[in-house]
């Protein structure tokens, strides 16, 4: 029993002794790493870890007046591939072996850049090498891509046997395209620089939010970041913008600029009560003969205007008191001296105006009779000309939230940095020798239209952070009345006549549908120091005007700048573009129901309508609702055209190695048809594809670029 007991003792005093030893191994461990290897430990702790991570708020959006998202952040992601994991590497490889052939398949497949050969060669070369970080793709995707892309064979195992990496950015997309696009402005690549231009630079501090700070850490091989301080993501904009009213103007800009085949144009439709602008295009022509958004003409243009400024100096001479629209003016046979220059008038060819009213003046846009009745008035005192101007408060700078906006120049005989000469005044009056932007002449018009109260143009209506709005912009006065209601009444008429009047320049604007009041304008662009004639006379063409006449909603300004078919003018070439703008936006507001039309009595047979070429399934569903008949046809793509009144299908032999026939097809179907043969698209217009630059039953080469022409 004593012997027993004496062997408890021996085995529980080694275990007491091992665990001493151990205890004191521990704290001597200790020891050493606090006070002898405590600087290589805490500059390895360094490595892995890093502080002061900056987490990046969520840029915040933009709106137009309708709450319709004009610009957006969306997140997007680079791919990327960590050959070195260890998964990879195991058993010889087995894993990457077994995996290869199918995931360079699904990547051709998928991104449609490569062949699964060349991707099989580019990812095994990584592999060899071990990359730690090899690009699958050099484009981002989106993350519903990204999801997809999961799912594939050897990516679905995860990161840490795959090698999958992500990094995720932010885009800024517009869903409209190029809807008011240099209007809403863009952000520089680097997202953390701000905005470029537009409303994105103007409102960039509010737009871009507050980042946040994290800290990353390694843990168990994997790196994982902490939020410490959570970001604050950007305000939300509301702009005044009219997307469908948006569409209208650059639609029928583009059409008039093709049409005359001119250099570039601009367009701005106001709200004739509030200032708020819900259009505004500006599109110049590219080297290739399309038409984009480059430059904000319309706000920072430093042109002439030419005619559309004499109702600017006949208002000055009529509420002076110093002429009537009732006055006569003998304009010659349209030639007319002053100084060393000669005056002519548009019509000096067909032996002029000779007498006219001061009203007919306006309404045949006579330089001469407008100039005569200036110089009569105030040819004694011509700063009192430029300061009534002034007092109207024409040269007023709008401060716009759209950067670049320029300020107009308006010159005066005070100014001894500028020659005033005899011929100034008379140039003066009819739009020379100032310098106007369009959207300072159209704030001019608006003015009138709004019973001679003249407003800031805005572009923003509110600020708002979840819904919430922070900050609201109201209308701002700038002149209660720019002159006397008599005077107003006047001009009004006068503007009236331009259109209705049988020696107006406006005559083609007038329109059945809205009555509309305007000036039209015709001016030659000056070459600076060369003058107007080097290189051939170059001229700038617009009409500025409001309607409805008897109760203005809208006023507007189209310019056209060198126009290239056709005789250079105003009414004419941008009047038209103005008529049309004017139509649509009224029919867009008329709250009439088809049953109040009256039904057409020109024929018992309605005509069939258009049907675009494209998928069968989807065009036989339409046609079969709207009980129209068409021909039965078993092939999925069909062409269409109507025959005899009637819809004809026929089948579309469509291939893998060829290029298809997609005249006449809407942008949904052929842009499908495309990517699925793994070609990239460039759709110009809007509409049904009218031409391709790829031929029909060309060779369909991967990664091509295929430009569609739509109208």
């Amino acid at each position: 029993m004593a012997e027993k007991r004496k062997n408890i003792v021996l085995r529980f005093g080694i275990v007491y002794v091992i665990m001493c030893f151990s205890f004191l191994l521990v704290i001597y461990k200790i020891a050493i790493i606090q006070f002898v290897e405590k600087d290589k430990w805490l500059a390895l702790a360094a490595q892995s870890r890093k502080t002061n991570i900056i987490v990046r708020p969520i840029r915040g959006n933009i709106y137009d007046c309708n709450g319709k998202l004009m610009a957006s952040s969306i997140p997007t992601f680079y791919i990327y591939l960590d050959l070195r994991v260890p998964a990879l590497h195991e058993n010889n490889g087995k894993l990457f072996k077994e995996n290869i052939d199918s995931i360079s398949m699904y990547l051709s497949s998928f991104l449609r850049d490569k062949t699964a050969y060349e991707y099989k060669t580019l990812i095994t070369s990584a592999y060899n090498r071990k990359s730690g970080e090899f690009l699958l793709y050099p484009e981002r995707i989106s993350y519903s891509q990204l999801k997809q892309l999961k799912t594939f064979p050897l990516f679905r195992l995860g990161r840490n046997k795959s090698g999958l990496i992500t990094k995720e950015l932010f885009k800024r997309v517009k869903p409209f395209g190029s809807l008011a696009s240099r209007t809403i402005g863009d952000i520089y690549a680097d997202e953390a620089m701000g905005g470029k231009n537009g409303l994105e630079l103007s409102f960039n501090n509010d737009l871009k939010g507050i980042p946040g700070l994290a800290t990353r850490e390694k843990v168990a091989n994997t790196y994982m970041e902490t939020v410490q301080v959570e970001p604050t993501d950007g305000m939300d904009i509301t702009t005044t913008i009219d997307v469908d009213l948006q569409d209208i103007a650059e639609k029928a800009l583009l059409d008039g600029l093709k049409k005359f085949s001119a250099a570039e144009g601009c367009a701005i439709l106001m709200e004739v009560r509030t200032g708020e602008i819900k259009a505004i295009v500006n599109l110049q022509r590219n080297a290739d003969s399309t038409y984009s958004e480059n430059r904000n003409g319309a706000v920072s243009d430093m042109t002439e205007p030419g005619s559309t400024f004499k109702v600017a100096s006949l208002m000055a001479a009529i509420d002076e008191g110093k002429t009537h629209i009732t006055d006569t003016i003998d304009t010659k046979n349209g030639h007319y001296p002053y100084a060393n220059r000669i005056m002519t008038d548009h019509n000096a060819n067909h032996g002029g105006f000779h007498i006219i009213t001061v009203a007919q003046a306006i309404y045949g846009s006579s330089n001469i009779g407008i100039s005569r009745a200036i110089v009569k008035a105030f040819g004694n005192d011509p700063a009192a000309f430029v300061n009534k101007l002034y007092k109207m408060k024409l040269n007023e700078p709008l401060n716009l939230e759209i950067p670049g906006t320029a300020k107009p120049y308006i010159r005066s005989p005070n100014d001894k940095s500028h020659y005033w000469s005899y011929t100034t005044l008379p140039w003066m009056a009819v739009g020379y020798e100032t310098q106007i932007p369009p959207i300072y002449t159209l704030n001019f018009y608006n003015a009138i239209a709004n019973n001679g109260k003249m407003i800031r143009p805005i572009f923003v209506k509110s600020i708002s952070r979840n819904g919430q709005i922070i900050k609201e912009f109201k209308t701002d006065v700038i002149n209660n009345s720019i002159c006397k209601p008599s005077t107003l009444k006047d001009i009004r008429f006068c503007l009236l006549g331009v259109l209705e009047d049988k020696i107006g320049t406006g005559k083609a604007v007038r329109s059945n549908y809205v009555r509309i009041a305007g000036k039209s304008g015709t001016a030659q662009i000056s070459q600076g120091k060369e003058g107007y004639k080097v290189g051939g006379v170059k001229h700038q063409v617009s009409f500025c005007g409001y309607f409805p006449y008897e109760n203005p909603l809208y006023s507007c300004i189209v310019v056209m700048r060198q126009p290239g078919i056709g005789y250079a003018s105003g009414g004419t070439m941008s009047g038209s573009v103005f008529k049309n703008i004017a139509e649509h936006a009224m029919a867009l507001r008329s709250n009439r129901q088809p049953n109040t039309f009256e039904p057409d009595s020109t024929s018992n047979n309605p005509i069939e309508p258009f049907v675009k070429s494209g998928y069968n399934q989807a065009l036989n569903t339409v046609l079969s609702d709207l009980h129209l008949p068409s021909t039965d046809i078993s092939s999925n793509w069909v062409k269409s055209f109507v025959e005899n009144k009637k819809i004809k299908l026929q089948p579309m032999t469509i291939t893998n190695q060829t290029i298809p026939d997609l005249k006449g097809m809407g942008a949904k179907d052929a842009v499908y048809l495309i990517e699925t043969l793994g070609l990239k698209v460039q759709l110009q217009g809007r509409g049904k594809v009218i031409s391709q630059n790829l031929l029909p039953g060309s060779l369909a080469r991967k990664g091509s670029i295929i430009m569609l022409q739509l109208e």
